[in-house]
């Protein structure tokens, strides 16, 4: 199955809605497989359904692939608006015998099924308009169906299903254009693809059937056809169609919940394809490595704790300035206020130690805490326990030992060591406190890194407050 010509992919969402998280992992699948070919990656919006597609949803779907970082070639196509063009196909299908005029009324049409099914027969309906004469048409409202093959098979060759056979009497002769000289769906997404020179067509395998009756639109015209590749659908953890009740199923959710989008990336290439036994990787492996060989003919399962470990994965491998951006990227998905300059200085110092650890991106924020707050500090529960008289004496003596320190870690270190040694205390016995008093929390980063972080005005500053 191989193609000569330059890759063309394509992503042709219906703009109803959110985009969905096996949509974005099909847009995923076509741009890696051409930006990996030198090949381009074209989007489609396919908004011929004018009474639910809206702006709005369109915009989200844009915003979705921006997040994900899926870049496409030239602007977003409008189906809708390509439906002169969609017409004109059709009529070309009329003229060259490809395609007939039907009469048949809605009322014909149920009549025709409802005695087939008191028969016992297909209900497919056969149009008494296929071999009409010409010259006896009437002058009513017709729709154009294609004159589809009644005898025979019609293969899709699938790079991932394999050969699929349909019989031809399993199709009907589909309405490519109706009364009022609208384009369908199923005969518009051809005419595009065929246009816009798509060699690829990768997408979901609820599509399958749907290709056999468009194969028969490429035939019709002579247009080479595509390659396929109809990609098995994401189930839940429990092996059932992925749907609300397993949780997030909008790609929006996922940025809200904190993944960085190349933790997703990741994750959503795995997601039913493989590279040998890789599970982690960045952009550039995946755009090398991405094959329709590799994607598996089985639904694949979506897992909570592996994305959760492949987030704190590529988070761990982040600089800090990719992690800035993320985090900036997080805040704004959930209508949280942008890092202030000073917030960003004391938070940068100390990311590296942050990033080892933290999963998502509201794990690390929580982490920073300290970084994130002003005077004065509000002291939870928890660490105001660590706050008794004895603590604030310590606080006090600190507070005088490291006024005038170098504020390097091995001076800052010392000084707190040398306070628990006069006092018969541990440095885990002095760190409560001071964890207390610069984070307000009982879990923090190293009070050390802290203390370096804010710096010496701000350190001084919170003991002060609490040593009272």
């Amino acid at each position: 199955m191989t193609d000569s010509r330059p890759v063309v992919t394509r992503f042709a969402p219906s703009p109803t809605g959110y985009l969905h998280i096996g949509g974005a992992r099909t847009a995923l699948f076509n741009w890696l497989y051409a930006r990996g070919r030198g090949g381009k990656f074209l989007l489609r919006i396919e908004d011929t359904d004018r009474a639910r597609s809206t702006p709005e949803a369109t915009e989200a779907i844009l915003q979705g692939l921006r997040w994900l970082g899926l870049d496409w070639d030239g602007e977003p196509v409008s189906q809708f608006e390509g439906r002169a063009r969609h017409a004109e196909v059709a009529r070309e299908m009329l003229a060259n015998g490809a395609a007939y005029k039907c009469f048949s009324t809605p009322e014909e049409i149920e009549e025709f099924r409802e005695k087939a099914r008191a028969e016992g027969r297909s209900t497919l309906f056969l149009s008494p308009w296929r071999d009409a004469d010409p010259a006896s048409l009437p002058d009513g409202s017709y729709v154009i169906r294609l004159k589809a093959p009644r005898t025979g098979q019609t293969i899709v060759h699938d790079a991932v299903q394999g050969d699929v056979t349909f019989g031809n009497e399993q199709l009907d002769d589909m309405v490519l254009l109706r009364s009022d000289g609208t384009p369908t769906y199923m005969h518009a997404v051809v005419v595009d693809d065929h246009d816009m020179g798509v060699t690829h067509i990768i997408r979901g395998d609820d599509h399958l059937t749907n290709a056999a009756r468009q194969i028969q639109i490429y035939d019709a015209m002579g247009w080479e056809i595509p390659v396929f590749a109809h990609i098995p659908l994401i189930h839940g953890p429990d092996g059932k169609k992925l749907s609300k009740r397993h949780g997030a199923v909008g790609l929006h959710e996922y940025a809200a919940m904190g993944y960085p989008a190349a933790a997703m990336r990741n994750y959503l290439a795995r997601l039913g394809w493989s590279h040998g036994d890789d599970e982690l990787f960045d952009d550039a492996q995946a755009m090398a490595w991405f094959d329709l060989g590799g994607i598996g003919k089985a639904p694949a399962r979506l897992d909570f704790k592996k994305l959760e470990h492949v987030s704190g994965h590529h988070i761990a491998q982040m600089s800090d300035a990719a992690l800035l951006a993320e985090l900036a990227a997080y805040l704004e998905a959930t209508g949280t206020p942008a890092l202030s300059e000073q917030q960003v200085a004391w938070l940068s110092p100390v990311l590296t130690a942050l990033k080892a650890k933290a999963k998502t991106l509201p794990a690390l924020l929580e982490q920073a805490h300290f970084a994130l707050i002003s005077r004065p500090v509000q002291i939870d529960e928890k660490a105001a326990a660590a706050l008794d008289s004895v603590s604030r004496g310590i606080l006090q003596e600190l507070t005088a030992a490291v006024q005038h320190a170098s504020w390097s870690r091995d001076e800052l270190e010392t000084a707190a060591k040398q306070i628990g040694e006069s006092r018969g205390l541990g440095l885990g016995k002095i760190a409560a406190p001071l964890r207390a008093a610069l984070a307000g929390r009982s879990s923090t980063p190293s009070v050390f890194d802290m203390m370096l972080a804010l710096g010496r005005d701000e350190t001084l500053a919170r003991l002060q407050d609490q040593a009272g």
